[in-house]
């Protein structure tokens, strides 16, 4: 017993065969209009976005402000995705919390309303051990047996998810299907590659390490650039799957500024700046946030005019 929650019989347990994760799956923006969702926005943007051939969509994540949302808001976006989506993708809903039991609460909902998975973040502020965040992500697998992806990003985090750990959860945890590894480092997700369950999924957390995590044997990623570039990041994965190594290099390359450029100020300034200089939504958004600062909007503008969005 854990939180009050109970065991479950093997036989309840998700298995990791029943959600499978590939390719690029977007972090989606959270367009806001009067500081309010602009939910007719957002639909049209996650309709653009699947136009565009992505795999899988995430709202209510890093990129789409959850940290700034109600929790009456991030079911809204969360409702609003899977009912836009329609079963055409898998729709990853952003459920983490640094408070266990509001993760398990967020997860519930998740599930309730027919996301697919969720994914957690790693409790951040509070700086877990490596034993907390391995009881943290087996409360909420025991309490909400729904498929779970591990999202380890210490920069935002304080605390590093470790192979270590990763690899114990993948072997007594499965609901946990994926992990998202955004360290920004190829050796630790190398290593939680060799480490891990061969049926654990590993995505890129980072756009900028996507065509090499590819080739370590990642299965996609949860992107931010295919926000604002979702048909160049998905033909980047698509030329790597069909063999085509230098084809997906040059476009590693072609999308390298855009990936610099969208992180000129903290994720998501620059993408909400971009989708609104594109006209996908306005570039609303929630303090402590604050508007790009005019010189980087230069240096945005004419990065996304190089790459043909402007």
């Amino acid at each position: 017993m854990f939180l009050g929650v109970s065991m479950q019989s093997s036989e309840q347990i998700t298995k990791r065969t029943t959600v499978r994760l590939h390719g690029v799956l977007t972090a989606l923006a959270t367009p806001f209009s009067q500081g309010q969702i602009d939910a007719a926005r957002f639909r049209e943007f996650i309709g653009w976005q699947l136009s565009q051939g992505v795999h899988g969509v995430v709202p209510c994540g890093t990129t789409g402000e959850a940290a700034t949302l109600s929790h009456e808001e991030h079911e809204t976006a969360i409702r609003i995705c899977v009912e836009e989506v329609k079963g055409r993708v898998p729709v990853v809903a952003g459920s983490g919390s640094n408070n266990t039991l509001e993760a398990i609460r967020l997860t519930r909902f998740a599930k309730e309303v027919g996301a697919d998975a969720a994914l957690l973040i790693t409790p951040y502020y509070n700086r877990p051990t490596q034993e907390g965040l391995y009881q943290h992500f087996k409360a909420v697998a025991e309490a909400t047996q729904f498929p779970l992806i591990a999202y380890n990003v210490p920069a935002r985090t304080g605390c590093n998810l470790s192979p270590e750990t990763i690899a114990r959860m993948a072997r007594d945890i499965p609901e946990l299907i994926a992990v998202k590894e955004a360290a920004g480092s190829t050796i630790q997700a190398s290593d939680i590659m060799e480490q891990s369950d061969p049926g654990l999924i590993t995505l890129s957390g980072d756009d900028f390490i996507f065509l090499p995590m590819l080739a370590l044997g990642a299965s996609g990623v949860i992107s931010v650039t295919s926000n604002v570039a979702p048909a160049l990041v998905v033909s980047l994965y698509d030329a790597w799957m069909r063999g085509d190594h230098e084809t997906a290099r040059q476009l590693h390359y072609k999308l390298s500024p855009l990936n610099r450029a969208l992180f000129l100020e903290t994720n998501p300034i620059p993408t909400k700046m971009a989708l609104s200089l594109m006209g996908k939504m306005q570039g609303d958004l929630r303090l402590p946030l604050w508007p790009l600062n005019p010189h980087h909007e230069a240096t945005l503008r004419g990065v996304l005019r190089d790459a043909g969005l402007l």
